[in-house]
């Protein structure tokens, strides 16, 4: 799909119009009222010519079947919600079983478990597109629950590297696209404040986790600690496969393994993947770091626990409120601030933090505007891509965005030791590449409506 063909989309209270702006310029919304084709106050069309209109009226918007994908989507992802508290285990393997092991080599496996659960959106994209949800949820339920129980008998290294990292992080994938996608199929006007009340519930876990590790670890050890999370992991994600259903049925053509080339000549994708290229890289370094990072100004390790509570708390309200002001204002006139208040917080906050108070409070205003962005990016993508092509869409922005979490946290932590342990040069490190992603998503937000302050 080139700049010029981009399929557009919007939700009035009677219908749902599907324009194809080739004849109409770049992406816009459009309406009909009495007969005519009307452009929306914030969209100035190219042309007054509009060819090839197909009226589709089928997205329901709400509906039991609707919600109870969104239940399951949630009680799915916050059974991932540990992926965003990986700082809880690496504090504590630092000073476990990992004591050993330098402190950059123990988060590569919070890297690669972010790098496998990224890269593999590619391909189980692709499989959603064909099958449906449940053929990847399922399995992918199966192998969290599985990859739990094994982390909780982990002692070197390896072992950590393989269970948490590689297995963990493919559950986590076969759990995360699947959900998006199907509450995709469901909802248009609301799309934004669905996939961020979805997104709220790993959130959630990310929270919760993190306080339970805490209390349970001292009391009966990190084995049955970890068991007690597979057995909550275990009864949730039943109900989220009995949930989870796609309102379009599976299309099995075109479902070869790489996606249409097309797409990579559609600019305002192109610069959206390499927008969220670069804020990845930098997103997890404070959720990486900002634990050791408190140890190192004196805050004690059992407290240090809590800070990524914090700053898990902080993205659950970014999850949500953003993304329902979205459907407002426009996604892409969210996520481009809240890209730039990233990397500005780590500039202007995070650099002079050294208290407990100032490091929670930088917590919880670095997660809120992170939250903001990673309920985003779905959306930002459904906005631009046919509504079949939606699940290999967001695949391809996340094995792309893949590497750039799988190089993030160990980049970071050359840097730190670079540095002499001194953190300064690892939290420039982090802003600069959130206001340069921030720069390339404003990029595509102008390619998407030129017009400055356009409902995008």
């Amino acid at each position: 799909m080139s700049d010029s063909n981009h399929l557009s989309t919007y939700q009035s209270p009677t219908v749902t119009t599907f324009v194809n702006s080739s004849a109409v310029g770049n992406f816009h919304e459009a309406k009909l009222e009495s007969g005519k084709l009307e452009a929306p106050d914030s969209v100035q069309p190219a042309s007054d010519s509009v060819d090839n209109l197909q009226v589709d009226s089928e997205f329901p918007d709400g509906g039991l079947q609707a919600w109870l994908t969104v239940v399951g989507a949630v009680l799915a992802l916050f059974c991932c919600g540990q992926l965003t508290a990986f700082g809880t285990f690496e504090t504590y393997y630092a000073q476990n079983q990992l004591r050993d092991v330098p402190p950059s080599t123990i988060s590569w496996i919070g890297s690669l478990q972010l790098w496998v659960l990224y890269f593999s959106g590619g391909f189980l994209g692709r499989v959603f597109d064909a099958y449906g949800p449940r053929v990847v949820i399922i399995p992918g339920s199966v192998l969290l629950v599985f990859s739990t129980f094994m982390l909780s008998i982990c002692k070197e290294f390896y072992q950590f590297l393989l269970v948490q990292g590689i297995l963990t992080g493919l559950s986590y994938g076969m759990l995360f696209y699947p959900t998006f996608a199907a509450i995709s199929t469901h909802f248009l006007k609301y799309r934004a404040t669905t996939v961020g009340i979805a997104i709220a519930g790993s959130g959630v876990g990310g929270v919760l986790f993190p306080i339970m590790y805490r209390q349970l670890f001292p009391q009966i050890g990190f084995g049955w600690a970890v068991r007690a999370s597979g057995f909550i992991i275990l009864a949730l994600l039943v109900i989220s496969c009995a949930t989870i259903k796609s309102r379009i049925p599976p299309s099995r053509k075109n479902t070869g393994f790489f996606p249409d080339a097309s797409v990579f000549r559609d600019t305002p994708f192109v610069m959206l993947v390499t927008g969220c290229f670069l804020v990845n890289f930098g997103l997890f370094i404070p959720f990486t770091y900002l634990a050791n990072y408190s140890i190192y100004h004196g805050v004690s390790s059992g407290t240090s626990f809590y800070i990524i509570s914090a700053m898990n708390g902080g993205s659950i309200f970014g999850r949500v409120a953003p993304a329902f002001l979205a459907d407002k204002v426009g996604r892409f006139n969210i996520v481009v601030p809240a890209t730039f208040l990233m990397g500005l917080f780590a500039f202007v906050f995070w650099m002079f933090t050294s208290s407990l108070i100032s490091i929670i409070l930088f917590g919880v205003v670095y997660g809120c505007v992170a939250g903001a962005f990673l309920a985003m990016q779905i959306p930002c993508i459904a906005q631009i891509s046919k509504i079949e092509e939606v699940g290999t869409r967001i695949g391809i922005l996340y094995s792309v965005a893949s590497f750039a979490v799988l190089g993030g946290g160990p980049s970071a932590g050359a840097v730190l030791k670079a540095s002499g342990g001194s953190y300064p040069g690892m939290i420039a490190m982090c802003g600069a590449l959130n206001v340069l992603g921030s720069v390339l998503l404003f990029w595509s937000k102008m390619k998407v409506n030129g017009r400055l302050f356009a409902r995008v």
